[in-house]
């Protein structure tokens, strides 16, 4: 049991609790008042009879010292970490990176998400779960008791509800013959194919089979901030085979006709010393990958301009999945197969971003049960 000793000084008086941790070692602490020694002493007692003690001095640790080993001991790809990385270096560091774990209380979560000056709430969400995260590992490592970010009086962002509104099929023909013919096919692919931009720039010849029409989306271009381009696994290390429609096919067969897959060599999944060549379908007139900047700068951009759309963020290179997956709900594809050929992780997700485009099912459910009852009262009135 805990033992408080009482000791004058001519700083004052102070009272010393000793106790013992629950693998035996002794330890003491020195308060200035016998009615917080005695609250210590109970709580210590109290924690190590429930199996919760947490080593009072384990949380001195400031929260931006702990985020940093957490986000290294993570196995982030190496794009996801850089999004973390500047999410709490930028929008947590800055309020919360000072303090001592042990210090930070829910009223100190709730203040600084107030001050949280961004635009998108899911952003703000995002950033929110990122923090949440690192005070849980801290919990799992003893260093705190409660995760601050999980009390009741925190009020966590709310998702913000976005209605997916596709492009018409006149729009996204309009800016693939607005394109320069060289990179039209980047969103011929997009729109046809429902590829992301990074799986567009990455799709080699040897990933399109002709002969039995699918294509295998086996990797994706990425820029890194420090400008390095790499190949690596699609979102979510998600590989996925796509149907190859005829139409797609002939556009990417007279593309390769007229521009010849170049030869480019990029260093694979972030590893040092392996690269890997591939005759990419698109490339840029020096035979290299191309980049996102420069290409949204000078080939999405001035496509836009010319058809009068206006760039934006519901107007980027993303908006031809979001039509190619508009094109199959409409003509009655099941959202499990919409989800795959998109490369979602989750089926759900893909429901929740596009159940608003599937087809009203009132005229289809009148007439199964009708087709249904019809059959049954033509069997009993031949019965009769």
């Amino acid at each position: 049991m805990a033992s408080i000793t009482r000791t004058d000084t001519t700083g004052g008086r102070r009272y010393v609790v000793n106790y013992r941790e629950p693998d035996g070692r002794q330890r003491r602490k020195t308060l200035h008042r016998k009615a917080d020694a005695d609250t210590f002493a109970a709580t210590m007692e109290a924690d190590k009879a429930r199996g919760s003690y947490v080593d009072p001095d384990a949380g001195r640790m400031t929260f931006k010292r702990f985020a940093t080993d957490w986000l290294a001991a993570q196995t982030f790809d190496e794009t996801s970490r850089e999004i973390v990385e500047r999410q709490l270096r930028l929008h947590a560091f800055p309020a919360l990176g000072s303090e001592q774990l042990r210090k930070i209380q829910p009223s100190t979560i709730q203040a600084w998400l107030r001050g949280l000056d961004v635009a998108s709430t899911n952003y703000k969400k995002m950033i929110f779960g990122h923090v949440s995260s690192v005070f849980r590992a801290a919990v799992d490592d003893e260093r705190i008791m409660k995760n601050p970010c999980k009390a009741a009086s925190v009020r966590p962002p709310k998702a913000e509800l976005r209605r997916v509104t596709p492009w018409t099929g006149e729009r996204v023909m309009a800016v693939l013959d607005a394109m320069a013919d060289r990179y039209r096919i980047t969103a011929t692919l997009a729109a046809g194919l429902g590829l992301r931009q990074g799986e567009v720039f990455g799709l080699a010849v040897e990933d399109v089979d002709f002969l039995r029409g699918s294509v295998k989306v086996l990797r994706q271009v990425r820029l890194h901030s420090d400008g390095r381009l790499e190949f690596r696994k699609p979102k979510s290390g998600k590989e996925r085979s796509i149907p190859l429609p005829a139409t797609i096919r002939d556009a990417l067969a007279a593309h390769l006709t007229a521009h010849p897959a170049r030869l480019v060599t990029l260093p694979d999944e972030g590893a040092k010393a392996k690269v890997t060549s591939l005759e990419l379908v698109v490339s840029t007139h020096d035979g290299e990958a191309l980049r996102r900047n420069n290409y949204n700068r000078q080939v999405w951009a001035p496509a836009l301009k010319a058809v009068g759309v206006e760039s934006g963020r519901d107007n980027g290179m993303h908006a031809l999945r979001h039509y190619y997956a508009s094109v199959l709900l409409d003509a009655g594809e099941s959202i499990k197969a919409v989800s795959e050929y998109l490369g979602h992780s989750d089926a759900g997700f893909t429901l929740r971003t596009y159940t608003h485009l599937m087809p009203a099912s009132d005229e289809r459910t009148r007439k199964a049960v009708d087709d249904a009852f019809s059959r049954y009262n033509a069997v009993t009135s031949a019965s009769g």
